[in-house]
């Protein structure tokens, strides 16, 4: 990893998960230098600015919010959805600040989140084989072969939704949607309506009484402009190389190499092997990135892998999300904590608590448990406080949208609801409502801890 860097060096690494069957490579290499001359989706100075925050984050003083679709699609592309699930972000981001005394990271998975890793290269649906699905960035989800076969076109197409889809969450961040007052009104309405409603009533309450309070001597959106607007950043797991080499340019500031796809970029569990293009790829790039960490790591890897995307150790430059499912946290999360504690590298550790806990139920519908999800969260805060480590995050995927594709929740929902309103591209899906309750539940954890280490800190 000592040999020179450039945005194409990944090419002479071995590629998984890539791939490799598109029928006309000179269209394939015309649209990447197509993208070479695109504008830039993000800038430098947002990813420094993420950087920083999550530096924060790795130090214990904020906590990282990371949440959006598990793949965006060109279909149920919508203003109303992107508005939807950016309003979602904001909700659950008001009960954990509060909560947990500290100020919260905001991350979509959103205007990128396109490709997809599959397990199989291929898929079967009676007795007709066909190319596994890959995100429409690649092929389309269609069951027919002329729909499978993956299309340099659709790399033109991603990048425009992307952009359009940025221009839409800068006005919303920017433009008065995000007042705090508003998103707490928001949230109310959910308390009101929810089953468990009354749970999280205290807690809403507080929060009217310190927006009051705040009202009462002066601090209002009028008289602080930052009510008014929140920061808000975007991020996807970059598994299709040659696109994000395509979007990697020189900042003109800083002289280095930054992925302006997005903000952050992660690495996902099935591509981060050490001498692998992913790896290549990510540890030139000076975006915050991020390591999917699951059951099969172990200390020893874990560490070489932070050495290489991490050299200097910076603050607020890695995130390792643990995705090791309810069953299996409390077995393999402590070593690997402990390793980075002891060693002293600075990282974030979040938890994706969505992967590890995939099932199929008895319908044939891919979910995953609300309960489950709930359970691998608190495990983790729990590790983490036992470890002496920050608890600084969490992954999920969901969606702003009244979809039934996740199990359980406040309105316990159940297989046989499944089919409903099962909408997902790819991967099952927290609802609006889930992803807010989870928030609420969260919550909760966060301030017993901070209450008990605040009687700690008392004795």
């Amino acid at each position: 990893m000592t040999e020179h860097w450039t945005p194409a060096s990944w090419r002479a690494k071995p590629a998984k998960h890539l791939p490799t069957d598109y029928p006309d490579a000179a269209a394939l290499a015309g649209v990447e230098q197509t993208l070479r001359g695109m504008p830039p989706l993000v800038f430098a100075g947002e990813a420094r600015r993420l950087k920083t925050l999550l530096g924060e984050v790795a130090d214990g003083r904020a906590f990282l919010l990371q949440g959006g679709d598990c793949a965006e699609s060109f279909k149920e592309f919508h203003a109303d959805n992107i508005r939807d699930t950016f309003r979602l972000i904001l909700q659950m981001a008001v009960v954990l600040t509060f909560a947990g005394g500290k100020p919260v990271v905001k991350v979509g998975r959103m205007a990128g989140q396109f490709a997809k890793p599959r397990s199989s290269p291929v898929e079967t649906i009676d007795g007709v084989e066909l190319p596994s699905y890959r995100g429409d960035i690649i092929n389309g989800m269609d069951f027919d072969a002329a729909s499978r076969i993956p299309d340099p076109a659709r790399l033109l197409q991603a990048y425009s939704q992307s952009a359009s889809t940025l221009n839409l969450l800068r006005a919303f961040a920017g433009g008065g949607y995000a007042d705090l007052y508003n998103i707490h009104r928001w949230t109310l309405g959910f308390v009101n309506d929810s089953p468990q409603g009354a749970r999280y009533h205290e807690l809403s309450e507080k929060i009217s009484e310190a927006l009051t309070f705040m009202a009462a001597i002066g601090v209002t959106p009028e008289s602080q402009p930052d009510l008014h607007r929140v920061e808000f950043f975007t991020a996807h797991e970059a598994l299709l190389l040659g696109f994000e080499e395509a979007m990697t340019r020189v900042d003109s500031t800083s002289g280095d190499w930054y992925d302006t796809s997005a903000h952050l970029l992660w690495i996902g569990e099935r591509t981060r092997q050490l001498d692998g293009a992913h790896v290549e790829y990510f540890r030139g790039i000076k975006n915050p990135i991020g390591v999917k960490v699951g059951p099969t790591v172990e200390p020893d890897e874990l560490l070489r892998l932070i050495d290489v995307l991490n050299p200097k150790n910076e603050a607020g430059r890695l995130t390792l999300y643990g995705r090791f499912g309810s069953d299996k946290i409390e077995a393999r999360l402590p070593r690997l904590m402990e390793a980075t504690k002891r060693s002293g590298r600075s990282v974030v550790w979040a938890i994706d608590p969505m992967h590890g806990n995939t099932l199929t139920a008895t319908n044939g519908y891919k979910t995953r448990p609300f309960d489950r999800i709930l359970a691998e969260v608190k495990s983790f805060v729990e590790i983490a406080k036992a470890q002496g480590v920050h608890p600084g995050g969490v992954h999920l995927e969901m969606t702003g949208q009244n979809v039934t594709e996740c199990l359980g929740g406040a309105r316990a929902l159940t297989e046989g609801d499944l089919a409903d309103r099962y909408h997902t591209h790819c991967d099952p899906r927290l609802n609006g409502e889930q992803a807010l309750e989870l928030a609420f539940l969260v919550a909760e954890k966060l301030k017993e801890d901070r209450v008990d280490a605040a009687l700690r800190a008392a004795v």
